[in-house]
């Protein structure tokens, strides 16, 4: 059973960054803050991003389920997500947007986003609110932190405070930027764990197979163990550089990662913390440049 913990779905962008829109265009193009950037794989060439091409590509790429996490720069999805979650056979968790002086939504979500990095005093202990909120609803708590220490004392102590949350960092600690591993030790704790949605990103220059997002795992595994590490896609934009299916090659074909850490991370870990059902191996479909 193989599970991403990160993957985006939209009706329609209306974020922002920098304080400026992020403006869906033709051909998976975007105005981003000034920017025309490649924000999806050209074939999405009407700007949106659903839940029906997101479910081809994991059945292309033998992903059993997903966790559907929210950005700031596409702007609150909590219309379209809402009760996504008790579609698609099970497949699919969803969580509401945190937004700023909003109580978060809870009512058709299974959990919560913060995108902390994000927050305009940066103080997550401001916020306590919304993990208390989680807490309360048995909710889980996504989390994108800004880069490096900043906020990692915070969100330990909410942690500490909170201890029957399920909080899952994302990004993978923002992997190689700044005191990056300070956000890993955070899984110390029995209910944090971290996610590797955006890995990719992180180390786009170096490409498919990334071996330095390999050698962040083993360097993540060697601090707090595989148990708890959960592999994500950071699907959609990702796939302006990848495809779906290498995002998760990378790790599966990888050997430098054990079988039984595979296991681990590419699925057991995120169906024990998110609560999915087990499901039976999805068969791996040869493509077309294959004998």
């Amino acid at each position: 059973m193989i599970i991403d913990a990160h993957v985006h779905l939209w009706k329609k962008q209306a974020g922002l960054v920098n304080g400026k829109p992020v403006i869906p265009l033709s051909g998976g193009r975007a105005d981003f803050g000034g920017e025309i950037r490649q924000m999806l794989p050209p074939y999405l060439a009407d700007g949106e991003n659903p839940a029906g091409i997101l479910l081809s590509n994991m059945d292309f790429a033998g992903v059993n389920a997903a966790v559907v996490t929210q950005e700031q720069i596409d702007g609150s999805q909590n219309d379209y997500l809402r009760g996504m979650g008790n579609r698609f056979g099970g497949r699919l968790k969803v969580s509401s947007l945190y937004e700023e002086g909003k109580t978060p939504e809870t009512e058709g979500f299974d959990g919560i986003k913060i995108c902390a990095g994000r927050l305009s005093d940066g103080n997550l202990l401001h916020h306590e609110a919304v993990f208390r909120l989680a807490a309360e609803r048995g909710l889980f708590l996504l989390i994108d932190l800004a880069e490096g220490d900043a906020q990692t004392e915070a969100l330990g102590q909410l942690a500490d405070k909170y201890p029957s949350l399920r909080i899952a960092v994302g990004h993978f600690g923002m992997a190689g930027r700044g005191d990056w591993l300070s956000q890993i030790r955070l899984a110390e704790r029995d209910n944090v764990r971290i996610e590797s949605g955006g890995i990719t990103w992180l180390y786009n220059d170096e490409f498919w197979p990334f071996p330095s997002a390999v050698k962040a795992f083993r360097d993540a595994i060697s601090l707090v163990g595989a148990e708890k590490l959960m592999w994500g896609s950071d699907y959609p934009r990702t796939m302006t550089a990848v495809t779906y299916r290498m995002s998760l090659d990378f790790l599966l074909l990888s050997a430098e990662l054990t079988e039984e850490e595979k296991k681990r991370i590419l699925g057991e870990n995120a169906r024990a913390f998110y609560g999915f059902p087990a499901m039976d191996p999805l068969p791996r479909i040869r493509h077309m440049a294959e004998d």
